[in-house]
């Protein structure tokens, strides 16, 4: 079992550590994220929800290793969207109701979304 804390780990980055040119990079990339997901929920036939406006005080205040996975987070879930959207516009270029895989993917993107709040959480009560 680990005993070190994960910022031992994971290589030190200064300029995603601490530049605001890094945080804006971040919170511009969850904001194009959530512009995906409400694509996403528009072919589901849901409401998309918004980006979560207290990001910028997580990124703040989150240390390098949590914007580390953070970054590496947001880039795979935007390539899952990426390949889910393509797929639903293929179904919906056919013909075919999208909203059943829609739903789902929406899904997955709902709990990686949540995922990702979580590791940015400095909450240390956790």
């Amino acid at each position: 079992m680990a005993t070190q804390p994960p910022k031992t780990i994971l290589p030190h980055d200064h300029a995603a550590a601490n530049g605001t040119s890094a945080n804006e990079g971040l919170e511009h990339a969850w904001l194009a994220l959530h512009q995906q997901a409400g694509e996403v929920a528009r072919l589901a036939h849901i409401a998309a929800e918004p980006a979560a406006p207290a990001l910028t005080g997580l990124i703040a205040h989150a240390q390098p290793w949590q914007r580390n996975l953070a970054v590496q987070g947001i880039e795979d879930v935007t390539a899952m969207l990426d390949s889910g959207l393509t797929a639903l516009g293929t179904l919906s270029g056919r013909g075919q109701d999208a909203a059943a895989p829609a739903l789902a993917l929406w899904c997955e993107f709902h709990a990686a979304r949540g995922a990702l709040l979580t590791v940015l959480d400095t909450d240390e009560s956790n």
